[in-house]
């Protein structure tokens, strides 16, 4: 199940504290604004388990590092965004439990996708039978994301659109469709 549209990040949050309150197994993680002073300065990567760390900065000037992975006016910190995710996604489907879990993704976006080693977790996930997957992708625009358009078209994902009318009302769609993919 992926969300697209605006205000991802804040519906996934509510439908994870339900999912959570009612004894799912879920982890996962969600990206989160820093701002400083009332300007945004970067987005951090925050786990279910409460582990943060960053995921891009406001970069200074022109790029003169060889490796340095920027969108817009952010540089993103490959390392830490790996060093928290990979591992996470990597494992999710790991555990003597025969009980299939929820694991949450926000986002897979342009940040994200500088990481190989994420896209090749995600497309594990995607193939294996005992994860639900709860996550964000942007809006299509522009030239495709590979694996963004993988997710979009595949015929097991569910993607649910959110627009200003309907995004009051479809956060009991989504945890139902949640759970009706747990039975």
């Amino acid at each position: 199940l992926f969300v697209t549209g605006i205000g991802k990040t804040t519906l996934i949050q509510k439908a994870t504290e339900i999912l959570k309150s009612s004894g799912l197994p879920i982890d996962g993680f969600y990206t989160e604004e820093v701002r400083e002073g009332g300007r945004r300065i970067g987005f951090d990567v925050v786990t279910l388990s409460g582990r943060r760390g960053v995921l891009s900065r406001v970069g200074c000037g022109p790029s003169t590092a060889r490796h340095e992975y920027r969108v817009g006016q952010y540089v993103v910190d490959l390392a830490s965004f790996e060093q928290l995710t990979v591992p996470l996604l990597r494992n999710a489907d790991l555990g003597s439990s025969a009980v299939k879990k929820v694991c949450v993704i926000d986002e897979i976006g342009k940040m994200e996708l500088f990481s190989q080693s994420f896209i090749q977790a995600v497309h594990q996930m995607l193939s294996g039978s005992g994860i639900v997957m709860l996550g964000t992708i942007p809006m299509p625009k522009g030239k495709p994301l590979g694996i963004v358009e993988e997710i979009r078209t595949n015929k097991e994902v569910k993607v649910f659109t959110i627009t200003k009318e309907n995004r009051d009302n479809i956060l009991e769609d989504i945890v139902t469709a949640v759970q009706n993919c747990l039975k």
